[in-house]
């Protein structure tokens, strides 16, 4: 029995192990009691409201148990994502494990301009290069029923992953998944081309939060400057985005000048622009052909 609420002969109850869970979080969450509370609420299966409108309510001795060890996971820097095994992104649920990146919102900005794009647009055809979890294709396959689209991975577990994401949705029909090294299997041109790439320079693994060095290396590394996968993309993709396509790539935010320099070389034509976060730093190359 976990010493926690061992003390005093008082049972666990949801106060109190979020009371001791915050306490141990501190060191290593910027928000400890909103995590304490995401993972008690996962691990009892239960919403956050429910925890705050019923602290008293008891936990089992094994729930207790189990609670300890996923906050003894957190605190030695594991993602919480990877610990509950899911998080949200762009209103959907996904399933997550530590063979693929953690999606983030900011990868939303991509979405919300593929489907601006997509709309009023009969039986698209689309690409997402380095698929991780799926949440960039599923989701595009949630908010658009007619999109056909091709999952590009090199790892066979993230494409695993990902088609269990669009079994969960409901989407598995509309999406083909491949494995394979970025644009490399695509053989026919398509309408669109999505991508999050790896962007993080070599000299910058050893500054980024213990936790994100937890990621796959290969969803995040991308050679010294951090534009070794995009520049490998950018030489793949005119043959392979039809006249009048889309190319949207997520970037470093500073990336952006180097980003446009290398899509312009690649696509003399086509009107290229960077678009800013909600925070105002570049986050998405744009490419119209």
């Amino acid at each position: 029995m976990p010493a926690w609420f061992a003390d005093g002969g008082e049972g666990a109850t949801v106060a109190r192990a979020l009371a001791w869970a915050t306490v141990h979080l501190r060191p290593v969450a910027d928000r400890p009691a909103v995590e304490a509370e995401l993972l008690l609420a996962a691990l009892l299966g239960r919403p956050r409201p429910f925890l705050l409108a019923h602290p008293e309510a008891p936990l089992t001795a094994e729930q207790a148990a189990r609670y300890t060890a996923w906050v003894a996971r957190r605190a030695n820097h594991e993602p919480l994502p990877y610990i509950t095994g899911r998080v949200e992104f762009y209103g959907l649920e996904f399933t997550v494990t530590p063979a693929v990146l953690i999606p983030r919102p900011e990868t939303e900005l991509l979405v919300d301009e593929a489907l601006a794009w997509l709309a009023g647009r009969s039986a698209p055809t689309a690409v997402d290069v380095g698929t991780g979890s799926g949440c960039i294709a599923v989701t595009l396959a949630v908010y658009m029923p007619t999109l056909r689209l091709v999952a590009v991975d090199l790892s066979r577990a993230a494409l695993t992953v990902a088609q269990a994401n669009s079994t969960r949705h409901g989407v598995g029909r509309q999406l083909l998944w491949v494995q394979g090294d970025l644009l490399t299997p695509v053989g026919r041109p398509v309408d669109l081309i999505v991508s999050n790439p790896p962007y993080v320079a070599e000299s910058e693994w050893a500054a980024l939060p213990p936790s994100v060095r937890r990621e796959p290396r290969l969803a995040l590394l991308a050679g010294p400057e951090g534009l070794a996968a995009l520049r490998r993309i950018l030489a793949q993709a005119p043959a392979r985005l039809r006249p009048g396509g889309l190319l949207l790539a997520e970037i470093g935010e500073r990336q952006g000048q180097a980003a446009q320099a290398l899509a312009r070389a690649a696509f003399p034509r086509a009107e290229v622009v960077v678009l800013p976060d909600l925070a105002g730093r570049d986050r998405l190359l744009q490419i119209r052909t």
